[in-house]
């Protein structure tokens, strides 16, 4: 368990975090959101002193042992195996096979176990910094968007053996399926304040939305409320007859709490300017291959066709030539052989990761907006500026301070100047934040023109993917339909057998019995999970019902007496007063507990859909 108390930071005058508390118990998974630039990875890097706070303390019982990727890659052994064997603990140095099956399971082939360390790319070595985290079993494991530098079989992968993860997780990822299909908890960065909830990110952000609405119905609640207090005050301030509740009005309106108006949290607005196209057919390829010199060929004989309002996404393990698929079809890559034709009133627009360096550091973000098309103008660009929350002054900061999160964001912004009707996209969800996914994934769903991507992210393939470009077992393959048809017909059949912690033969055994039921079956399965859940839901669900009627009927009897104790007040009544009073605060109390009724009635509501609905994934994932 590690406690974090009344923490505070800042940078530059810029204060990230307020006073913060979060206590992680034995075995909790807890995701940690926020927007960009709001502390999460500098809370991370609190935790394992990489920073230093400003105040407050982090209490971290003896001999717990902290676990965490390092950036920094520098290898000493000659073997990926011997170096992965370097994260084991002392008494367990001849447990070879921890290792192994962590390599297998982040995609090493037996044959890497003995090649050297420094042959792989950036992304395979820091995996091997991941292996070597891992199998040190470190009491909190602190992941900082792993899924950055895996694909799309690791990710699954990681997912279940993070499942079974015995100890304590503090997770941070933009990749929203990925953190609710791991944790146990969520917690927040929001506002300067930091709240963890028990649930994944759906219910963490319906929370904050839920507790910010109450909080302004509050707070203009308590405007009218003063706004009342200080007409009965000024206008019955000269009777003697009324001093005593004139002065108790005074002494009501001193102790009231002046709540500020919540400030408008910055948004992400992602809209792409579409250029008509007239005809069907945007572009051909025929049998296109690819090779880098003298290497094997990462494309042979492949045939695509991309037409008007496609949505086709690009998928398979890293390294085996899907950002090179997209380049040669973008154009950004001459293929060796094939042939590739495009409609004249196609216009191309080609996003990826690197190509942040054809970014000009002296120019300021706003000039690189500016830039970017001749019919853009200043007021314009800086609308763009703002949509990538580059507001103000921001705008005007160079390209050359720019975070790589900040510079993947005025890549963005540069397409969305442009008119276009074929967007080549590669990973565009690396380096923005989760709410800023959200939004992209809204706006390539709006997107008029046609959409080739490469995403390991697993929500925008189910939500946009409507053909599918799949790299595995050596082949690439067009497959016609959804993701989730493709999981159903297909899935991933190469992904690793090397089993995690916990797994044994009668587990293996009861998926293979469940693997073999027919579709009549499964079907029969599936009609009895939703009747059972239906059965236990419908009660609450009136309940639920009955209460939030409740509510608005109390709510609307408060709003009338307010308004006849405004009426009499103005009479002098003061039996009357008192008696509309008395009523007045008892339809409040009634409020505020059916209120505490409503909430324990959406978390059991919640707990048990969230049961069955598991169950339904299980037997529709076999």
């Amino acid at each position: 368990m590690i406690s974090i108390e009344s923490l505070s930071k800042g940078f530059g005058g810029q204060e990230l975090l307020d006073q913060v508390s979060l206590k992680i118990n034995a075995r909790e998974r807890v995701g940690l959101v926020g927007r960009n630039g709001h502390g999460k990875t500098t809370l991370m890097k609190i935790i394992i002193g990489e920073e230093h706070q400003d105040s407050g303390s982090i209490i971290i019982p003896g001999n717990y042992r902290l676990g965490h990727v390092r950036q920094h890659l520098e290898f000493t052994e000659n073997t990926v195996l011997g170096e992965g064997i370097l994260g084991l603990r002392d008494h367990e140095k001849d447990h070879h096979w921890k290792v192994e099956k962590l390599l297998d399971g982040l995609g090493f082939s037996p044959a890497d176990f003995q090649r050297n360390p420094r042959d792989f790319s950036g992304g395979y070595q820091v995996r091997l910094n991941l292996v070597k985290v891992l199998v040190s079993e470190p009491d909190l494991l602190l992941l900082d968007e792993p899924t950055n530098y895996l694909d799309i079989t690791s990710i699954r992968w990681m997912v279940k053996f993070l499942n079974q993860w015995p100890r304590e997780l503090l997770l941070i990822t933009h990749d929203r399926s990925f953190m609710d299909a791991v944790v146990t908890h969520t917690a927040g960065i929001h506002r300067l304040n930091l709240r963890k909830i028990k649930g994944n990110t759906e219910k963490y952000y319906s929370q904050v939305a839920q507790d910010e609405e109450i909080y302004e119905k509050t707070r203009v609640n308590d405007e009218k409320r003063r706004k009342e207090l200080d007409l009965f005050i000024s206008r019955f301030r000269a009777k003697a007859r009324l001093a005593n509740m004139v002065q108790s009005r005074v002494k009501t309106l001193a102790k009231m709490e002046k709540k500020d108006k919540l400030g408008q949290v910055g948004e992400l607005e992602f809209s792409f300017r579409s250029k008509p196209f007239p005809a069907k057919i945007m572009l051909q390829a025929e049998n296109i291959s690819f090779s880098y010199e003298s290497a094997n060929p990462l494309i042979q004989n492949v045939n695509l066709t991309i037409a008007a309002g496609d949505r086709i996404c690009i998928v398979g393990k890293n390294g085996k030539g899907k950002t090179t698929l997209l380049k040669v079809l973008a154009g950004e890559l001459e293929k060796n052989s094939g042939s590739i034709s495009s409609h004249p009133s196609v216009e191309k627009g080609f996003y990826e990761q690197t190509n942040v360096k054809s970014l000009v550091d002296a120019r300021t973000v706003e000039e690189e907006i500016l830039y970017s098309h001749p019919d853009v103008d200043r007021q314009h660009a800086r609308g763009i500026c703002g949509a990538m929350m580059f507001e103000g002054d921001l705008a005007l900061k160079k390209i050359s301070v720019l975070s790589g999160g900040e510079k993947s964001r005025v890549m963005l912004g540069k397409l969305l100047v442009t008119p276009l009707n074929l967007l080549f996209l590669d990973e565009p969800t690396n380096h923005l934040d989760m709410e800023a996914c959200d939004s992209l994934l809204g706006a390539i769903d709006n997107c008029e023109g046609a959409v080739v991507m490469v995403t390991h992210n697993e929500m925008f393939l189910h939500a946009l993917a409507e053909k599918l470009v799949v790299f595995k077992n050596d082949r690439i393959h067009i497959f016609e339909g959804s993701y989730a048809d493709f999981l159903e017909k297909e899935g991933w059949d190469d992904e690793t057998t090397g089993r995690v912690d916990g797994e044994n033969r009668e587990t293996q055994v009861a998926q293979d019995d469940s693997a073999k039921l027919g579709k009549k079956e499964l079907r029969k399965l599936r009609s009895d999970i939703i009747q059972r859940k239906s059965k236990e839901l419908k009660p609450i669900e009136k309940k639920i019902e009955v209460t939030e009627n409740t509510i608005e009927k109390l709510e609307n009897e408060i709003a009338e007496l307010n308004r006849n104790l405004l009426d009499v007040s103005g009479l002098g009544d003061g039996k009357k007063i008192a008696e509309l009073s008395k009523q007045l605060h008892e339809k409040q109390t009634a409020v505020d507990d059916y209120f505490d009724k409503l909430q324990n009635l959406a978390d059991s509501y919640d707990s048990i859909k969230a049961k069955y609905d598991l169950e339904l994934e299980t037997i529709e994932g076999e």
